[in-house]
């Protein structure tokens, strides 16, 4: 989302705080699906402790990520989206619009609380 809204100055994405901070809308989620995505989160730190030797830049090479570390991001990437819908993404491009989507309604019902 990021890159859809703040823009760039070469490949670099450049963060705005009127445009990128707090721009993602996050679904309330029940203590068990917090619960799930803070052990997922941990598992992530586990996976990277198998590799003290690496750096970050290297263990997030995308050439040479270890699969196992792969394996938990892309885990982890299921749990966040459950948090918004059960059936996962199919494209960045429909997860974009489903964000933009939520945001519109999140801004709407702000603009109505005023």
């Amino acid at each position: 989302m990021v890159k859809a809204v703040a823009g760039g100055m070469k490949t670099d994405i450049v963060y705005s705080n009127q445009l990128c901070f707090n721009s993602y809308p996050f679904p309330k989620i029940s203590k068990l699906k917090e619960e799930e995505l803070e052990e997922r989160a941990y598992h992530i730190l586990e996976v990277r402790e198998r590799y003290p030797e690496k750096t970050l830049a290297q263990l997030y090479d995308p050439n040479k990520m270890p699969s196992d570390l792969k394996e938990a991001h892309r885990l982890n990437d299921l749990a966040v989206e459950s948090c918004y819908r059960e059936k996962p993404f199919t494209s960045d491009e429909e997860r974009l619009e489903h964000l933009f989507k939520l945001y519109e309604k999140m801004i709407k019902e702000e603009q109505k609380s005023k």
